[in-house]
C-alpha cells in the first residue's frame, strides 16, 4: 500500500527556519496536485498551501511571504519552505496529496509532523 511521509518539524526560536518534506515513495500523482494544512489540539485544521500539477501555488494569507511550497517530482516529494517563523506557527502540519480515483481527486493523508517555534 502506497505510505505518506511527512517529516522535517522540529523545535526553533522565533524567525527561524524549518523545511518540511512530504513523500509518497514510488507514486507520483498525474491529475492532482498537493495541499499543506496545519492543526492545533481542539482547533480546526488549517489550509496553509498548494501546488497544483503544474506548479501553480497558492497560500493562506498568514503565511504568504514566509513559506514557500515547491516539488521534485522525480523524488515524488513536495517540499515546505518556512522562514521567519512564529509562534503562532505552531501546529501539526499535515499533507495532503491526493490520488485521483473514481472521477475525482481523493484525499490521502500523511500522519503530519510536528512544528513548535518558541519566542
Amino acid at each position: 500500500q502506497v505510505q505518506l511521509v511527512e517529516s522535517g518539524g522540529g523545535s526553533v526560536q522565533a524567525g527561524g527556519s524549518l523545511r518540511l518534506s512530504c513523500t509518497t515513495p514510488g507514486f507520483t500523482s498525474a491529475k492532482c496536485g498537493t495541499d499543506w494544512y496545519r492543526q492545533v489540539a481542539g482547533k480546526q485544521r488549517e489550509w496553509v498551501s498548494s501546488i497544483t500539477t503544474d506548479g501553480s501555488t497558492s497560500y493562506a494569507v498568514s503565511v504568504k511571504g514566509r513559506f514557500t511550497i515547491s516539488e521534485d517530482k522525480a523524488k515524488d516529494t513536495v517540499y515546505l519552505q518556512m522562514n521567519s517563523l512564529k509562534p503562532e506557527d505552531t501546529a501539526k502540519y499535515l499533507c495532503n496529496k491526493p490520488r485521483f480515483s473514481f472521477g475525482r481527486c481523493q484525499p490521502f493523508w500523511g500522519q503530519g509532523t510536528q512544528v513548535t517555534v518558541s519566542s
